[in-house]
């Protein structure tokens, strides 16, 4: 080759280096390729394609062409299995069809030929040993190109490769910063609007069973259903299968069903497209996309629209979101956790809740239950929300008298856990005392209108008596200030209940 042609080749070579290394998004970079392409290679067809692992195929990007006819577009995907392309990808080096018209090694030589081309050359796009894509370059003339040209095309296939293995680099730190600034602002909002609701504070055999639940199903991906009354801590029990779980890293989002008119629940989490409905003037992730990689907590999840239950099935199916307004399906990799205070088999029966829906929920059922039937866990609780409120509060308490405690033991708690968190809280507003004492008239403070389900029977009222009396006497059975002499029966007929209702002593603290 004449020194003025390499020099010339090479001057150029910068000059696309130059050009391709200076851009910092994917669709600008596709039009630079596509002008200094056309700059430094003198041949009549001249394309960039990247392989897409969906289609298991390369996608057109970058199309230069002098060539009347064109039968592969833009919009073309060659299939990598068979292909010339494909050839290149797999062996990662460059492959030449010198005569198209007489030798047609792979299907798209067909369609070349009806372009008018003699000539293929398929360059490999190679960083360190990944291949992105491939540069095709086509020409009218047949038979081997010069060397020269195939060295000066090498280096144009290495300049191209690096420029896009940097802008999607760049396209990545990008994304990162803007999901973990979107984060950022979720969670800075959750701890603005969310309470400390307590920690997880049991040792009842009641309690001690959904932990170990809770921790058999966190390291899964499995669909979890935590069922309860209002305030018996189901959101801490989602938030504990998400610390456990693989996920911990990423965020556990929260979506309150009940919290949002029907027609915006379905915007919040799957999120929006611009002018998808009237107010929507930008485009908004949903919670799913904000959850990726993470959990999606779905608390009252028996207050969903019927319409979205549809949506959310989808989703739980094959992991596929579609944004309002939008026309592309977004994937997301979210751990589904749900909870409800309400009868969805019932709600099933009377058609206000989606029966396939409820079966891909309850796949792994976990139930809260009441505090009142986990008496000894009260004075626990009790004390640990006692903690909090002194350093909230900024009071010297040290502790609640044994009377206050009785009381707490025998309340029938309609709002559970969170009931008894209002209470401290309210008491410890009133006293100045060392020692916490709660009357009757703070216990009794809460809305009338709430009470506690009853009892299903005489069986159960008599297991929550017996449970209520060994916890107020530290689970001593004889003696005069025992269980047994309280309840007014010999203690072998109080061992004998024990043993039916399979009560055991809780280990010690």
């Amino acid at each position: 080759m004449p020194m003025d042609r390499i020099e010339r080749n090479y001057r150029a070579l910068l000059a696309v280096s130059v050009v391709l290394n200076s851009q910092r998004d994917m669709r600008s970079l596709w039009e630079a390729i596509t002008a200094e392409i056309t700059k430094v290679i003198p041949w009549a067809r001249a394309s960039v394609t990247q392989y897409d692992r969906e289609v298991d195929g390369f996608r057109f990007y970058v199309l230069a062409t002098t060539m009347a006819q064109r039968v592969l577009q833009r919009n073309a995907i060659v299939p990598r299995m068979g292909s010339g392309m494909g050839w290149a990808y797999e062996q990662k080096t460059l492959h030449i069809r010198p005569d198209l018209k007489r030798d047609q090694v792979f299907p798209e030589d067909k369609l070349y030929v009806q372009e008018g081309l003699g000539r293929m050359i398929n360059l490999p796009l190679l960083v360190r040993d990944r291949c992105l894509g491939i540069l095709n370059i086509g020409s009218i003339e047949s038979g081997a190109p010069d060397p020269g040209d195939l060295e000066f095309l090498t280096q144009v296939a290495m300049q191209i490769a690096y420029a896009i293995d940097h802008v999607q680099a760049y396209e990545q730190i990008d994304r990162l910063r803007d999901q973990l600034a979107k984060e950022n602002v979720y969670l800075t909002e959750e701890l603005r609007l969310t309470k400390n609701i307590g920690s997880l504070v049991g040792q009842s055999l009641a309690f001690q069973h959904v932990l170990g639940l809770a921790r058999e199903v966190a390291p899964t991906p499995t669909t979890v259903l935590i069922t309860g009354e209002t305030g018996t801590g189901k959101e801490l029990i989602a938030q504990a299968i998400h610390d456990w779980s693989p996920r911990h890293l990423k965020p556990m989002v929260r979506v309150n069903c009940a919290a949002f008119p029907a027609g915006l629940v379905e915007s919040e989490l799957f999120g929006h497209e611009r002018g998808a409905f009237t107010g929507a003037d930008r485009p908004r992730e949903g919670r799913f996309e904000l959850a990726h990689g993470g959990s999606l907590f779905l608390d009252e999840i028996g207050e969903m629209p019927l319409e979205t239950q549809a949506k959310l099935l989808r989703v739980l199916q094959d992991g596929m979101i579609d944004r309002l307004g939008g026309t592309q399906t977004v994937r997301v990799d979210v751990r589904v956790i749900a909870a409800t205070n309400s009868d969805l088999p019932a709600a099933v029966k009377d058609g206000k809740f989606r029966a396939d829906l409820f079966y891909r929920l309850n796949v792994f059922p976990i139930g809260l239950p009441p505090l009142r039937n986990r008496p000894e866990d009260i004075p626990l609780l009790a004390r640990h929300f006692l903690q909090q409120y002194c350093v909230k509060l900024r009071r010297s308490c040290k502790d609640i008298d044994q009377e206050s405690l009785e009381r707490l033991i025998r309340y029938t708690w309609p709002g559970n856990v969170r009931e008894l968190e209002n209470v401290i809280e309210r008491a410890m507003i009133l006293s100045h005392d060392p020692v916490l004492r709660i009357d009757e008239q703070v216990l009794g403070s809460q809305d009338s209108s709430f009470t506690a389900a009853p009892p299903a029977g005489l069986k159960d009222f008599e297991q929550r008596h017996i449970l209520q009396t060994l916890t107020l006497t530290h689970w001593h059975i004889e003696g005069p200030d025992g269980a047994a002499a309280r309840l007014g029966i010999p203690p072998s007929t109080l061992r004998s209940r024990m043993k039916q209702f399979g009560m055991t002593r809780p280990p010690a603290r």
